[in-house]
């Protein structure tokens, strides 16, 4: 078996962290982890109703894991999965629970705040 890499604090980057993030399920798998006090890969099998197979979730969770947002962890068959958030808060502090406020928002369907015309007067 291959060795899981995953990136020390110090090298994890802001444009790392909202790419991983830019791509709706992972956010979805990330939200749901810092939910929980870690989850192996098969809880995130049925995702906003929408079923994602296998192959694909694991390549959600390196990608996550890659961008330093998660530490997997090899138990028998399974992967055990946990957020690195309390080390990204010191590292970025704020970041993470901005990201995740704003899925929640998203994803509940929340109305975003419309956007006031602005009028022009016109010299007469």
């Amino acid at each position: 078996m291959r060795p899981l890499i995953h990136p020390s604090i110090e090298d994890i980057t802001v444009e790392g962290i909202l790419h991983a993030l830019s791509d709706p399920v992972r956010a979805a798998i990330y939200a749901g982890l810092a939910g929980r006090n870690g989850a192996i890969c098969s809880n995130f099998l049925t995702i906003s109703d929408r079923s994602v197979p296998k192959s694909t979730l694991s390549q959600h969770f390196r990608a996550l894991r890659e961008a330093g947002l998660v530490r997997s962890e090899r138990r028998g068959v399974e992967m055990h999965n946990t957020t690195r958030c309390t080390e990204i808060e010191q590292r970025f502090p704020g970041l993470i629970p901005g990201i995740l406020n704003a899925h929640k928002v998203q994803a509940t369907g929340q109305p975003r705040m419309a956007k006031r015309k602005q009028t022009r007067s016109k010299a007469a």
